[in-house]
């Protein structure tokens, strides 16, 4: 069962470093290595393990992916004036349509994830979004931006939403961090997205400090402890875990919005990762079902939780 970790517990412990910096853009090769990586160590678990090693799979074809494109455009400078001088983010996220670019990367990625062995519902799944024709593609990514997926196609939603994670992550990597700046509550200061989870740093320059992880495009950005990292209220702030855990891993929840997004300690395991230990602590969101907490966070892979 859940238990509650008072507020004055290691979680909430004063960061190392007074200023640390606002935003880390991803390396694509390297985000997706670090995640598949990490996939692989999870799916030994137990109940779910089977399906951690197919995560492992799409991230492995993600990287392959990243490694073989040649380097992205850089943002036109005015787009991003702009987006910086009225507080938007500059990969806006709700204004993203799919076009030739997103559909030969998307083929490439589908291509690359035709080998490996699969159960069968995610071959057929694979095939049929290889097949999207540009509407049925439009509407999948519109639903995706929209964190609106219905259950009868989470399979083929899934395959889609980790084209989107490459096309954004490339996007991402060209931003120039030092401009990146808040761009509302919960909200990815690079596309606007929602996090999927928060980690606690061990970086040399920023020790102890936490940083939010976007679910699209894998941007990191600093939020303080003890402060709701979907409506940023500091009332009510507690902390959940599996009883008898490593103690790495927490539901925060908050009184005020009534909503928990998981926080992981990397600087007491350097392993864990924001996007596939969200998945593989599933049995926390099973166990926050008891609550009366919602899960905020959106991760594509952990459809109907």
């Amino acid at each position: 069962m859940p238990r509650r970790i008072p507020v004055a517990g290691d979680m909430t412990a004063i960061g190392e470093v007074k200023s640390p910096p606002f935003a880390r853009v991803p390396e694509p090769a390297r985000l997706f290595e670090r995640r598949a990586r990490r996939f692989r160590q999870l799916e030994h678990s137990d109940g779910i393990g089977p399906y951690l090693g197919f995560m492992a799979a799409i991230a492995e074809a993600q990287q392959a992916v990243a490694e073989a494109l040649p380097e992205p455009e850089a943002m036109d400078e005015e787009k991003l004036d702009r987006s910086v001088a009225f507080g938007m983010p500059p990969l806006d996220r709700n204004a993203f349509r799919p076009g030739d670019d997103f559909r030969s990367l998307s083929d490439r990625l589908f291509g690359a994830l035709e080998s490996g062995d699969k159960p069968a519902v995610a071959q057929s799944a694979l095939s049929a979004v290889a097949a999207y024709d540009h509407a049925r593609m439009s509407s999948v990514v519109g639903d995706l931006m929209a964190d609106s997926v219905p259950a009868e196609s989470m399979a083929e939603y899934a395959y889609v939403a980790a084209a989107l994670q490459l096309h954004f992550a490339r996007a991402a990597s060209t931003l120039p961090e030092r401009r990146l700046k808040a761009v509302g509550d919960g909200a990815c200061p690079a596309c606007g997205g929602p996090p999927v989870s928060s980690v606690i740093v061990g970086w040399p320059q920023a020790g102890g400090a936490r940083f939010c992880s976007c679910a699209l495009c894998g941007t990191l950005w600093h939020h303080v402890r003890i402060k709701c990292a979907i409506c940023s209220s500091t009332k009510g702030i507690r902390y959940q875990e599996i009883e008898d855990g490593p103690g790495t891993i927490k539901a925060e929840t908050c009184d005020e919005c009534s909503c928990y997004v998981k926080i992981f300690n990397q600087q007491k395991d350097v392993s864990l990762d924001p996007f596939a230990d969200d998945v593989g602590s599933l049995g926390i969101d099973l166990l926050m079902r008891e609550t009366k907490f919602r899960r905020a966070a959106f991760n594509p892979f952990l459809l109907g939780y």
